[in-house]
């Protein structure tokens, strides 16, 4: 139950919807937007399903990919949803992937000034991180998701059953996240998906629900406790800086979940040059990582120095330094001597640490 929404994780949770949209998030009508790939799997089911309990739905499409994610299709939708004539008492249900969580939710978060929003997760790494917290927003020539707004769903809706067609790629990615989830905030569960990464990546139904739960718990307690990012939330971006930079310096050719593995490495290897992280923990993170299948060396095709450019647009940066977000150890995030949850490390700090990582 992270801030005031619920968040149901539930085999064939999909075809409760309805039901669970008139309790949580009763609309005059409502709005899925999904992208082309997801639309055709789940698009039509969940239209149909709203409208059999006797409301209308329309479904509205976009091109499938985070390079998708943008201020033109933002504005294409919103233009779709005035055109079909919604209003204020309409509501938004983003039914797919965390790209279509992010745009869908700016979306509801910018519509008529902002109406109620739904999140329907469809991939691993949507229902682990992306579905939870209310961050909305749009990728723009100067960074990811540098255009947004907070605006919490009324409701999140996982059923991981969905999760057993997922392409290997994104269920790995999702994994990254858990692992994230792991490194910061609770060792135990770390080594409980190392351990079970083989039944983990045979998308064992058990096992994967088990890793929403807890994945959610955990987000959801930095959430709670830090809505808007000012404090302890900042522990959520472990990995995320580096992680964003080799995103956008590969044209989105390395998925966010890989992007952030090699992140998490990478920030631990940072960590621990600045004797602020525990000796060995990166390597704990390399070994975690290589048992899902994740990469962990920044690709050959990414400049250190230019990495290090980029994360100087990220929304990490204050008073012209880039702030990371280390570990003390497994477990527990490091914090600044006067109590933030992000370290200021100079750039050749970074640059130097990274030359060593390049695979």
């Amino acid at each position: 139950m992270p801030g005031d929404y619920d968040v149901v994780v539930e085999p064939g949770a999909l075809d409760r919807l309805p039901s669970l949209l008139a309790e949580a998030a009763p609309a005059h009508r409502y709005a899925i937007i999904a992208d082309t790939t997801v639309a055709g799997l789940y698009g039509e089911r969940v239209r149909s399903g709203v409208e059999a309990a006797g409301t209308r739905a329309d479904l509205f499409t976009f091109p499938a990919g985070e390079a998708h994610k943008t201020r033109e299709h933002w504005a294409e939708l919103t233009d779709a949803l005035l055109e079909a004539g919604m209003g204020r008492d309409g509501a938004v249900i983003a039914l797919g992937g965390g790209v279509t969580g992010d745009l869908a939710g700016f979306v509801a978060a910018t519509f008529m000034r902002g109406v109620s929003l739904v999140q329907v997760p469809t991939s691993l790494l949507a229902m682990v991180d992306a579905s939870v917290g209310g961050k909305t927003g749009v990728d723009v020539p100067g960074g990811k998701n540098l255009v947004g707004a907070f605006h919490p769903p009324r409701l999140v809706v996982a059923d991981p059953t969905l999760l057993a067609t997922l392409p290997d790629t994104e269920l790995r990615a999702g994994l990254a996240e858990a692992v994230k989830h792991g490194a910061i905030a609770d060792p135990e569960y770390l080594g409980a998906i190392r351990d079970g990464a083989g039944r983990l990546l045979r998308a064992d139904p058990a096992a994967l629900a088990a890793v929403v739960q807890r994945s959610v718990e955990i987000k959801a307690g930095f959430v709670a406790a830090d809505p808007y990012e000012q404090g302890a939330r900042k522990a959520l971006n472990f990995g995320h800086t580096i992680g964003h930079a080799i995103e956008a310096l590969t044209g989105y050719a390395v998925p966010h979940g890989y992007a952030v593995a090699i992140g998490m490495v990478a920030e631990a290897e940072i960590g621990e040059a600045i004797g602020l992280t525990a000796a060995g923990t990166a390597g704990e993170l390399r070994a975690a990582l290589a048992s899902l299948g994740l990469p962990t060396d920044l690709p050959p095709e990414v400049d250190p120095a230019a990495a290090v450019e980029w994360a100087t647009r990220d929304k990490k940066v204050r008073r012209g330094r880039t702030r990371y977000t280390l570990l003390a150890r497994i477990g527990e995030v490091a914090r600044a001597p006067e109590g933030d949850w992000s370290i200021p490390v100079d750039d050749d700090i970074v640059v130097a640490t990274l030359s060593g990582a390049i695979a």
